[in-house]
């Protein structure tokens, strides 16, 4: 299942309690970032352990242009993780709809 920018922003806005993951390299995290906790693609797998305590609560994965963010939804969604949204669109998209503008 996929989550918009607008639905992120308004979540974002709301104070909502998510887990916010950013799938990115981290040279793209320092170029922009949403404010997401950085976990790399490639280290996913291996850093699943740190996110056991959120398998039950609704996780949000993102990168730069949903790609990456879905692999890693899927990744998640196989390992156990019961509520994972893409952002779809990621970075490319929110600086679309909003500019550099941070959440």
């Amino acid at each position: 299942m996929d989550l918009t920018v607008q639905e992120l922003r308004n979540k974002i806005e709301a104070g909502d309690s998510f887990v916010f993951i950013d799938v990115r390299e981290p040279w793209e995290f320092e170029e922009f970032n949403l404010g997401a906790r950085l976990i790399p693609l490639n280290t996913l797998v291996t850093s699943m352990g740190d996110l056991d305590e959120h398998k039950d609560d609704l996780i949000v994965v993102h990168c730069r242009s949903g790609s990456r963010s879905a692999m890693a939804q899927g990744l998640l969604l196989a390992n156990g993780f019961k509520n994972v949204l893409n952002l779809k669109g990621g970075v490319m998209a929110w600086q679309d709809a909003f500019g550099n503008a941070k959440p």
